[in-house]
Order: C-alpha cells, then structure tokens, then sequence
C-alpha cells in the first residue's frame, strides 16, 4: 500500500438515515480522509454511474438491497441487470448503502471492514 494522503479522493454514497452509513463516514474522517458525501436519495442515480460502481463492486446484485420490501415487492431478486438498473434509477432506495469509491475500486461498505479494500491505507477498528 502506499503513503497515506489526506488529498486520496474518497467518495461515499450516503443515506444519514442510516447507522451503517453515518458510522463508515465517521470512520473515514476521523482517519483523516475528506470524502465526497453524495447523498443518493436526494440526488438519485444516473446510468453511467451505477454501472460504473457495479462493475467495481461486483455487479448490480451486489448493490441491489435485496431485503428492501420494495425490492421483495418487485420481484428484483432474479431480476436481469437492465431490469435491476432501470429499478435502482427510479427508487434509489433500491441501492444498498454506504458504498466507497476510490481510484482502487468501489465496494458496498457491509461490513464496513470492506472499506479497508479500497482506501490508501488500512484503518484501524
């Protein structure tokens, strides 16, 4: 791993609603990082974006909040990937959270010890 630098871009998709979310951003700027917050509900997701961050992060069923009644309710578990997309653009709640980006990859922060897989340097719990 490289030096630790407190300019190594971060971005974390973000709902403050939720505990998981708001501990994994407590977590990385109380190691020093400045990540970007995106707020995904307000901002809601585009295309180009979800299929950037599922393809680092394993897939759009990775991203997919399976356990979301919504997602139950649409049937999204064996869905197709243009299926799952179409879906998550138009209920963002769709989206699993947090998920951290960085140049090394992307991951949904669940545990949030998957943080560690992408950042510079390995944070300690």
């Amino acid at each position: 791993m490289s030096d630790f630098s407190p300019d190594f871009p971060v971005v974390i998709y973000h709902n403050p609603r939720c505990s998981t979310s708001r501990a994994a951003l407590a977590l990385l700027t109380d190691n020093g990082y400045a990540p970007q917050v995106v707020e995904y509900l307000k901002t809601g997701w585009d295309k180009d974006t979800l299929k950037a961050l599922a393809k680092e992060a394993g897939g759009l069923k990775a991203l997919l909040r399976a356990k979301e009644p919504l997602a139950v309710e649409l049937g999204l578990k064996s869905a197709t990937d243009a299926v799952l997309l179409k879906a998550m653009i138009a209920h963002p709640i769709l989206v699993e959270r947090p998920i951290v980006s960085t140049p090394k990859g992307a991951v949904v922060a669940r545990p949030m010890t998957q943080i560690n897989a992408v950042l510079d340097r390995v944070i300690a719990e």
